[in-house]
């Protein structure tokens, strides 16, 4: 009996729940105190040297010196994304790029952490806003293009 037969034959499915991202960092007590103070983030444990943050519906897991990269990026969807850029903002987080719409159907701004990863976070469209800019991995800033895609600015 092939694998496809099998997996045919069960109506069972697995679901999916949520994903719960781990991010490197240097500093535990550093990243958590950022996460909790300047994104509003709370600590839900922590057993050194890992924590786990949550705002609302995300949750992240940070790990120091184990699993994952520095710079991930992350795209995290907020109900208003320019009120949390005014709130990350008078906190005093790291920001990145300020709120722009963008063809893929989203609003976006970014904000980094203390190791470097980006935190896209997106809500809807502002309608009659034309798009906006966009910074690469790089620091690279990209323009639509007349034709469509992206040119680099200037």
């Amino acid at each position: 009996m092939s694998d496809s037969s099998a997996v045919s034959r069960s109506s069972a499915h697995a679901s999916l729940g949520g994903v719960t991202p781990i991010l490197r960092v240097a500093s535990l007590d550093v990243s958590v105190a950022y996460y909790v103070e300047r994104l509003g983030f709370e600590c839900v444990w922590r057993s050194d040297p890992v924590a786990s943050v949550r705002r609302d519906g995300t949750a992240l897991m940070l790990c120091e010196n184990d699993q994952g990269h520095a710079g991930t990026w992350l795209w995290i969807a907020a109900s208003d994304v320019d009120a949390l850029y005014a709130e990350l903002e008078a906190r005093g987080a790291k920001l990145r790029h300020a709120p722009a719409n963008y063809p893929w159907g989203s609003r976006e701004c970014q904000v980094t952490d203390p190791d470097g990863h980006v935190l896209r976070f997106g809500s809807d469209l502002r309608v009659g806003e034309p798009l906006g800019d966009w910074l690469d991995g790089e620091g690279r800033r990209w323009v639509p293009a007349a034709s469509g895609g992206w040119r680099a600015a200037d």
